[in-house]
């Protein structure tokens, strides 16, 4: 079955028949008003809280391992959304792309690019945290913002060779059923034909590789190492009574159940699309309100981070009070997993609190 045309970053261009595209035209043209809506807010709030954390933390922040791991989650959610006006314009224009093949390859590659990327970074993050607080002696005497560095290039090294597939198959297509449109589209095939049933095949076999692909490595793999992380990390503050920084691991929390619960719904209607093969009307009007609906809802994962950054873990009257540098030092800083030891607890403390006046500094 083809990926519907309502998410600019998945049309599969299945042209063998345009029933799925005559069904629903008022509920389609609602739902892509509402994806306009969404794709315009994620790309003026991720723009400019994740440009505003690329400059704290890159510029005026000291460079410690938290500083690395926020810099490079703030540049993966800066790129995306950068790129989402394409999106917005697609839509607008009745997913007529005239941007051309390379900017079609590059806009989708981005997109999940953003998602590997996040998601390898939230696993790296929760490991980090993890051997600070199981291992604190190991972590004194190896964790430090060189190392940060290196597994942040091996993120985006990955994260780049799982986003390849959509280098290869995302391609640009006229629009069988409207003159002088021309669509961005899966092309798995990596054929202008659509018909036959070798064909048809070769699509639904790649198809379902690139969706069990993108599940099991972007999200099922990832949320079983991150749970896994916490419940070591839960386990051993419970036993050794460890004091800990209530705030850095509430955001932490807040962006690792932000980033799954965002992009769950994606992946269940990537799943529904693929798997049936029996189009009704029902599902039609199914597919055409939750595809742009969770699509949306992933996307806004890219401008969340720095809202949550500044409002997690504070009171209201504190962020009323506090000035957004502050809230973000606060949200940056190292947290110490050797609190019992006092003389690690202390040196943690300091790293944290010197954050602001200095330079470049990531999560």
């Amino acid at each position: 079955m083809a990926e519907n045309a309502s998410s600019p970053y998945e049309y599969d261009g299945d042209y063998e028949d345009d029933s799925s595209l005559e069904a629903g035209t008022k509920l389609r043209g609602t739902m892509h008003v509402v994806s306009m809506v969404i794709y315009s807010i994620a790309f003026v709030l991720g723009v400019m809280g994740n440009g505003l954390v690329i400059f704290i933390t890159g510029f005026r922040m000291k460079r410690t391992v938290n500083a690395i791991w926020f810099l490079n989650l703030a540049v993966a959610d800066f790129i995306f959304t950068f790129f989402l006006p394409l999106g917005v314009a697609y839509v607008a224009l009745g997913f007529h792309w005239p941007f051309g093949r390379a900017l079609c390859k590059i806009n989708t590659t981005v997109a999940f690019l953003n998602m590997f990327a996040s998601v390898f970074l939230l696993t790296a993050i929760s490991a980090d945290r993890c051997v600070t607080v199981a291992w604190p002696v190991w972590a004194q005497n190896h964790r430090s913002p060189r190392l940060a560095s290196l597994v942040a290039v091996a993120v985006w090294l990955a994260a780049f060779a799982l986003s390849c597939p959509y280098v290869v198959f995302r391609d640009t297509g006229s629009s069988p059923f409207q003159e002088n449109v021309t669509h961005c589209y899966n092309n798995y095939a990596l054929s202008d034909g659509f018909q036959g049933e070798e064909m048809a095949g070769l699509r639904e076999s790649r198809h379902w590789a690139v969706v069990l692909t993108r599940f099991v490595a972007g999200f099922l793999v990832p949320f079983a190492v991150i749970l896994a992380c916490y419940m070591v990390i839960a386990a051993k503050m419970r036993r050794n009574q460890l004091a800990r920084s209530g705030r850095p691991y509430k955001i932490m929390v807040a962006v690792v159940m932000a980033f799954f619960l965002c992009w769950f719904p994606y992946h269940v209607f990537s799943f529904l699309e693929v798997s049936v093969t029996a189009v009704t009307p029902q599902l039609q009007s199914l597919l055409a309100v939750g595809i742009p609906l969770a699509s949306g809802l992933a996307y806004l994962n890219s401008c969340l981070n720095p809202l949550l950054y500044v409002f997690v873990g504070q009171d209201f009257r504190e962020k009323l009070r506090s000035s957004v540098l502050s809230a973000f030092e606060g949200a940056f800083s190292e947290v110490s997993g050797q609190s019992s030891l006092p003389a690690s607890k202390s040196k943690a403390s300091a790293e944290g609190r010197s954050s602001l006046p200095s330079r470049s500094s990531g999560h």
